[in-house]
């Protein structure tokens, strides 16, 4: 099973590229849905008892949790602790469901992927990116996106300079698309080699 690791930084078109993925037939495993799947599932008895005050009505409330974690390094690191081993999990479960149904290639959607050291899961890493004023203009389109939680949020990202180094790949989404589907196609093609 071929493993092609997503990443890239905020508003740089990665959910775009999972669902054209999706169109062309290759199963993917979103990280970022898995979170908030087992936020109101198996990791709410885990965060509630690590971070009282965090869990309302049986969910996760995020903005509570982020703000229990905001500016502490070490809680971060404890959170952390708890939710990457049960996504790491369920990417597991993911890769082992797309490998029975007869696929041999996964995409493994991961935002945080070179971050969270997940690139080592991989046999190869796609990164999105598109000219940051561009990546400006779409975060801060985004509902509840301000000005500051796009530089927050940036701040806890790797440079995209830094991701591109690491890639095996880079899609530049802002030329439209039509473009993106076209390299998307010319990848699955390179790949086919190796998943077949």
């Amino acid at each position: 099973m071929f493993r092609l690791g997503l990443t890239g930084s905020i508003a740089t078109g990665k959910s775009t590229t999972s669902a054209m993925f999706r169109q062309a037939g290759v199963p993917v495993y979103d990280a970022d849905a898995t979170v908030h799947r087992l936020y109101a599932g198996a990791a709410v008895p885990l965060i509630d008892a690590a971070f009282p005050g965090a869990v309302r009505e049986g969910i996760v409330d995020r903005k509570a949790l982020g703000a229990l974690v905001a500016g502490k390094p070490e809680e971060f690191a404890r959170l952390e602790a708890i939710v990457h081993p049960l996504v790491h999990e369920e990417e597991r479960k993911a890769v082992a469901g797309a490998q029975a149904a007869g696929h041999r290639l996964i995409v493994l959607d991961i935002p945080l992927l070179f971050e969270s050291g997940a690139q080592g899961r991989c046999d190869a890493v796609l990164v999105t990116v598109v000219d940051p004023v561009e990546q400006k203009r779409r975060a801060l389109a985004r509902q509840g996106v301000t000005e500051a939680l796009f530089h927050a949020i940036l701040a806890r990202q790797m440079p995209m300079a830094e991701k591109c180094r690491r890639a095996h790949a880079i899609l530049d989404t802002g030329r439209g698309l039509e473009a993106a589907a076209r390299e998307i196609a010319a990848l699955l093609r390179a790949l086919a080699p190796a998943t077949n």
